[in-house]
């Protein structure tokens, strides 16, 4: 069994490589700081350290995302779980050197363009599953699909990050509807609100909120659980491109 997973190197994804890396006999490691990654890996025993190869990508940069692919590819033919895992929330609006603002980048158009060309491996594995990390805050989208880069409209960052939220889900959905025949799961998930450094960086009433809500946040292990659930656990054909929340499937 052959994993790939990105932003490992801190949070929920960094539990939840942890954890996964007794059940898979290759792991690709998708990470932008490979000095973190890097350390993550010594952490593991020697034996599993062996299992472990880490990509460059910096999900931001479509360029990296494509030589990460390459490199997979040149490493492996089949993939059997790819966990779409890396995020993160902007307080400033900022646009990559690809022309994107940097939360629909860095949350979407980087794993969307990542499973892209990653789908040959995926569908020549048996049973191959994707995995993405949404949020419960895709229930505050307010989408406008004419400024995506907010150039007309004023840039709120809990509003852009709930937007791309929903695109996670969408895409799930997407991928079940156009894969599903051929064997593919796509699956969506809420990890639950975890005390990380996540909203550290965000300010106004959304930052406000966040700091009210701390003592209420769960622990990345916590977090990571429905993660490690898709991971390792056979779900119905009937679920697939499902939303789940603490391991269990809600309506989006």
């Amino acid at each position: 069994m052959k994993l790939a997973i990105t932003g490992p190197t801190s949070g929920i994804g960094a539990v939840a490589f942890s954890q996964l890396t007794p059940y898979f006999d290759e792991i690709f490691l998708v990470a932008r700081n490979e000095s973190k990654a890097n350390k993550l890996i010594q952490s593991l025993s020697p034996n599993d350290q062996k299992k472990v190869t880490l990509i460059y990508c910096d999900l931001t940069d479509m360029d990296t995302v494509v030589s990460a692919t390459k490199s997979i590819k040149e490493k492996t033919a089949t993939l059997d779980v790819l966990i779409n895992n890396a995020g993160g929330i902007f307080q400033n609006k900022e646009i990559t050197k690809d022309g994107f603002e940097m939360s629909l980048a860095a949350n979407h158009l980087g794993h969307f363009l990542l499973t892209h060309h990653l789908l040959p491996l995926l569908l020549a594995s048996p049973g191959p599953k994707v995995i993405n990390v949404s949020s419960e805050a895709h229930r505050a989208a307010k989408v406008d699909f004419n400024d995506l880069n907010y150039e007309h409209k004023k840039f709120s960052s809990f509003l852009s990050y709930a937007n791309v939220k929903l695109f996670n889900i969408l895409f799930t959905k997407s991928l079940s509807e156009k894969f599903g025949e051929k064997g593919l799961r796509a699956f969506a998930l809420h990890p639950g609100v975890v005390k990380t450094n996540f909203g550290n960086e965000t300010s106004g009433l959304f930052g406000f909120f966040w700091k009210l809500s701390a003592p209420f946040m769960i622990t990345a292990e916590e977090g990571a659980k429905t993660t490690i659930y898709l991971a390792k656990t056979k779900i119905d054909s009937l679920k697939n491109g499902y939303y789940f929340k603490k391991s269990r499937p809600v309506k989006p």
